[in-house]
Order: structure tokens, then sequence, then C-alpha cells
């Protein structure tokens, strides 16, 4: 699957929607111009040149969005913040938070339970949020001990009670973020985050994102992009970095 040049991503990024209006800011080179314009009509963009803009069929916003996050010309999956984390990416994610026997362990985002298994096989003692009934239920099926709640994690009330945090959040709308902030109140003081997150939060530069990073710095953290094709075996090119936090 074609992957997008981080120089066309940011282009992507810093792009003007009004609707179905895509318009391209600053002075791009040729080369530049070109490589943005071959992925705009891959996404559906057509240009106009009377509106001086690439005209979409619907909202450009819901073309151009997954294209930001994932980095590739088309996306998998129907819903493209919904990534399923290979296990051995897992286990290193388990690793980095240093999971100790005993620890409240916390995943928002439990999904078929990977992540959280990989968290309880170094002794965690795990909570998770799912907020789709038969993904929690798969997760369940490999964490009969889990504490499992079939919600909405965004709308639970932050209570300060763990060690760690394990995450791959949903990354449409940049919900990774979101998530992430959210979850960080669930931690005790000294408590670790880890999350994988769409390594879009490396380079946006929208208002979000760059308060983001500054979070980040102001919270002892790390930002660090994964190898290409880490998510393959999920079946998506998807580019993703891991970010840690510390409470």
């Amino acid at each position: 699957m074609p992957q997008i040049a981080q120089d066309v991503l940011k282009v992507l990024d810093a792009a003007t929607i009004d609707g179905a209006l895509l318009t391209l800011n600053g002075n791009l080179d040729r080369k530049l111009y070109v490589e943005t314009n071959k992925v705009l009509e891959a996404a559906g963009g057509k240009w106009n040149r009377s509106k001086k803009a690439h005209v979409f069929e619907g909202n450009a916003i819901d073309a151009i969005e997954p294209i930001i996050l994932t980095g590739e010309y088309r996306v998998t999956k129907q819903d493209f913040g919904q990534f399923d984390t290979p296990e051995g990416l897992a286990t290193e994610v388990a690793i980095i938070a240093g999971i100790e026997a005993g620890m409240q362990v916390l995943e928002p985002n439990i999904g078929i339970g990977r992540i959280a298994f990989a968290a309880e096989r170094r002794g965690g003692i795990i909570t998770g949020f799912e907020i789709d009934l038969s993904r929690a239920a798969k997760a369940h099926a490999i964490l009969p001990k889990a504490n499992i709640k079939v919600a909405d994690f965004l709308a639970e009330e932050p209570e300060a009670r763990f060690d760690r945090v394990v995450m791959n959040p949903p990354f449409a709308k940049q919900d990774d973020i979101r998530h992430v902030l959210h979850a960080f109140k669930f931690l005790r003081p000294g408590g670790k985050l880890v999350a994988i997150m769409s390594n879009s939060v490396m380079f946006r530069d929208n208002k979000m994102t760059t308060d983001f990073r500054a979070f980040v710095e102001a919270h002892s953290g790390t930002m660090k992009a994964l190898p290409e094709g880490s998510f393959k075996s999920s079946g998506t090119g998807v580019n993703t970095c891991i970010v840690t936090l510390i409470a």
C-alpha cells in the first residue's frame, strides 16, 4: 500500500477546509504540489480552477483526516480508528511501562485484550473499558480475572488510583490525544502511561497537537516513532509512535 511522505501530510494538515472545498496554503514547490495533488485526487478531490480549491463529493475532512492519521492513500477498515495491537508490540508496551506484580493497571480501550493480556502476564491487576460489547467479550475470554466495563471511556469520571496506564486508543479525529489526556487523570502520583498513538502527533501543527506535545514535555514524556509495518499483521500500514508520560 502506498505510503505518503511526511512533507505531503504536513501540507494536507495545513490546508483550509470548508465543507467540500479544500484549499492548499503556502507556496509549494512544483514537486511537492504534484505529490500533494496526487494524494488529493486519489482521495476524490477534483481541482476547480474558479474556486481555486479541490472539491470533494462530500465533506473534505472525512476524506483527508484518515489520510493524515494513517499516512495511507486508502484505509483498510471502515473505522480507521480501530487497529488491533500486534502481540509483539503489546508485549513491548507492557515492558516499557515497567509493570510489576500487584500493580493496578488501566487499559482504557481494551479492544480484544492484547495489551492488557501482556500486562497481566507481568503481574498487573487489570481494569479495562471497551465501548464495543463484542470486543469486550473477546477481551474477557482471555482475561477472566480482569474488571472490564462496557462503556465510553471518555465519559468516565477520573479516579487517580492506577500505577500504570497502557493503551492503544482510537485515532479518528485526533481521538488518541483526547483519550490519552483523559487517561492521564487516572494515574496516581508517580504513575506511568504508555500509549500507542498516530505518529501525526509528532508533526501536526494544529493547536490540539502542539498543546499535546507541550503536555508531553511538561510531564517528563517521550515520543518515539515505531518502525514502518508495525501494524502490518493487523491489516494496515498505519504510521504510529509510542508516547510515555509520568504523573
